[in-house]
């Protein structure tokens, strides 16, 4: 095993990005959950109202490759991520003052809302794509499992914590609490990126780098146009989408099924989401330990993972389709973690792949493929959770029972993850460590398009 560059970053390096993903989903989830519920509940309106925000929110994401290739062009991605993470700390603040004002005027509260959320879109957007493209340069290939689990574990915790401690905070309820406490939430978590990612991005001189000063004078569009005609990323970007479709299709219809076909109580069905994200830590967590501790074995391989989690997953979703029919007495709670579980594993997987990824075709394009991956990903989470509510109503107009409905809806969804696996198994990279150093330089590529594929 070779040593680590002293380029690579340690495990500690790893955390701290880690903690930047944190403070990253401690903002947004309180544009996701608790405001929404004070739209919804407090200011009685339709739920329609925050759920276009958060439409919003994702639709802005699809910037996520044009933030990547202005940190390609100027070699540097801390200042994106630090002004990602600002942006979105802004847009928090405005977002809990456009929720107040609707209090008194729905117009002008709306207006500075649909403003507050696509600078949320526009900030996690800028950040997440930098993180991850700084987290793939300078991770050893070995370590990117592991990696992956502990940066997105760390963003869940986000969401944990967050929830819990605003939760406490803004009761008794009111809207200058809750400003106050959004406006801390937003500090801290742009306090905490600052510290997390001073002096942590090394300054790698690039063989290739008056090559790129060329090649950057072609512009974004240009480097768009070259990354959609490599065969893995365009492949991979339809892999992102179709897997993350499937995965939040069941975001807003599996607690009204589990009320609706189980008789499940509010508390009940609520409880289901903690189940799901327990079982997606231990999936993340056994890809980080499995992957890191076999490295070129099997067990070590994203594309094992990759293809094992989405099967995993439909393997559940097609479990729930029968426990539609077979209604009380089946095992619902075991269902429902045994499809986190494999969502946390395709998920890593499907990270570790792109770290894997982002570094081959042509040169110094990071952060570009991993703008254009992170925009399918919001994408597709976007119209996923829309598409998911919408089927099943649907499928009410069809079937008339509650129990084909979402029977209908569940075997869809497997029937995504089953060619998800199927692509995956085609794009994903061997094995963590096979094939994730190599990367052509622009004279092989060249090369190749010009017919020498031997050079």
């Amino acid at each position: 095993m070779s040593a680590l560059s002293k380029d690579h970053l340690s495990w500690f390096g790893i955390i701290r990005l880690g903690l930047v993903q944190t403070s990253l989903g401690a903002i947004v989830v309180l544009m996701t959950t608790t405001l929404n519920r004070i739209m919804v509940v407090e200011l009685a309106l339709l739920a329609t109202i925050p759920g276009i925000l958060v439409a919003l929110h994702y639709t802005v994401q699809l910037t996520r490759p044009r933030w990547g290739y202005g940190a390609d062009v100027g070699g540097r991605r801390t200042p994106w991520i630090i002004c990602g993470i600002g942006i979105l700390a802004i847009a928090g603040v405005l977002a809990a003052f456009g929720t107040w004002v609707m209090e008194s005027s729905f117009v002008w509260g709306f207006v500075v809302s649909v403003l507050a959320f696509a600078l949320v879109g526009t900030g996690a957007g800028m950040a997440g794509t930098n993180l991850l493209a700084l987290l793939a340069i300078q991770t050893a290939p070995r370590r990117r499992p592991a990696a992956a689990s502990i940066v997105w574990m760390m963003m869940i915790a986000g969401f944990a914590v967050t929830a819990g401690t605003v939760g406490a905070l803004i009761d008794p309820f009111s809207f200058e609490r809750l400003l106050l406490v959004t406006t801390a939430v937003s500090i801290i978590g742009f306090v905490v990126t600052v510290l997390a990612v001073f002096g942590l991005e090394k300054s790698v001189e690039r063989s290739e780098k008056s090559e790129e000063k060329k090649l950057s004078g072609s512009g974004f569009i240009q480097a768009f146009k070259e990354i959609w005609a490599e065969d893995k990323a365009r492949q991979f970007t339809v892999f992102i989408f179709i897997s993350m479709l499937a995965y939040s299709a069941q975001d807003l219809i599996l607690e009204p099924f589990a009320g609706l076909v189980f008789n499940y109580t509010p508390g009940e069905s609520t409880k289901l989401g903690g189940l799901m994200h327990a079982g997606v830590l231990v999936g993340m967590a056994l890809v980080a330990i499995v992957g890191t501790a076999y490295g070129k074995g099997r067990f070590g391989s994203m594309r094992f993972w990759a293809v094992s989690g989405c099967l995993i997953a439909a393997v559940a979703f097609v479990s729930l389709t029968l426990g539609a029919f077979a209604g009380p007495g089946w095992p619902l709670d075991e269902n429902v973690f045994l499809l986190g579980f494999g969502s946390g594993a395709f998920a890593v997987a499907a990270i570790g792949s792109m770290m894997g990824l982002a570094s081959e075709g042509r040169s110094q394009r990071e952060g570009t493929r991993m703008g254009l991956w992170g925009a399918s990903q919001a994408i597709a989470f976007g119209i996923g959770v829309f598409l998911g509510a919408v089927a099943v109503d649907l499928m009410r107009l069809v079937f008339e029972t509650n129990t084909q409905a979402y029977a209908a809806v569940f075997a869809l969804e497997a029937v995504l993850f089953v060619w998800s696996a199927l692509i995956a198994y085609k794009v994903s990279p061997e094995g963590a460590l096979s094939n994730l150093n190599h990367k052509p330089s622009d004279s092989q590529i060249i090369a190749e398009q010009a017919g020498f594929k031997g050079v």
